[in-house]
């Protein structure tokens, strides 16, 4: 009985770590824990290099037609958190983005990307700028696998809107979440 338990248990265990390798997954050779004065916007009073970072993801579930990334700061003090990249219509075959592809300038967005309205009132990527000595804030960086190939939106689509269509058409996200503050100068 021990032997069949422990045949069973070392089963158990492969199949686990085999589901949890195939599972919808974002990474980013730019990205650690906490992000850094190469991702930092420039503007506000903080004066970083405002580069997106390198993103890279695999697995998507089967149907996805397009992916969206976007960056979120749920901790912005505006009763609504701040949205930092919003990009949408990236087409199915794309698995990554190179860094610094948020400056809309450089064209290294795939040609068929929207990177849509910030808060910021901009297109394309606007990094990390809590207010000063308000703390560490998050950042939560998600890749969305959708079943449409075009949301039938634009460039001057708010986050708001541009949420609401990725909340009816995501089959799987995936997340990374790194950490920023600013000390009081």
């Amino acid at each position: 009985m021990k032997k069949i338990n422990l045949i069973l248990g070392v089963f158990l265990t492969i199949t686990s770590i085999a589901n949890a390798q195939n599972t919808f997954t974002l990474s980013s050779n730019d990205l650690g824990g906490s992000a850094t004065i190469n991702e930092e916007f420039n503007g506000f009073g903080c004066t970083g290099n405002n580069q997106s970072p390198q993103l890279s993801w695999n697995n998507a579930p089967k149907g996805t037609k397009s992916f969206a990334v976007t960056m979120y700061d749920p901790d912005a003090p505006t009763g609504s958190g701040w949205w930092h990249w919003v990009v949408f219509d990236i087409p199915s075959t794309i698995t990554s983005l190179k860094s610094n592809s948020g400056d809309i300038s450089l064209n290294l967005m795939p040609k068929e990307a929207i990177q849509s309205i910030t808060d910021y009132g901009a297109h394309g990527y606007g990094g990390p700028c809590p207010p000063e000595g308000h703390g560490l804030h998050q950042y939560i960086i998600t890749v969305h696998a959708l079943k449409t190939e075009k949301l039938g939106l634009t460039k001057e689509t708010n986050p708001a809107v541009v949420g609401y269509y990725l909340w009816n058409n995501t089959l799987a996200k995936a997340s990374i979440v790194t950490y920023y503050k600013r000390d009081k100068k």
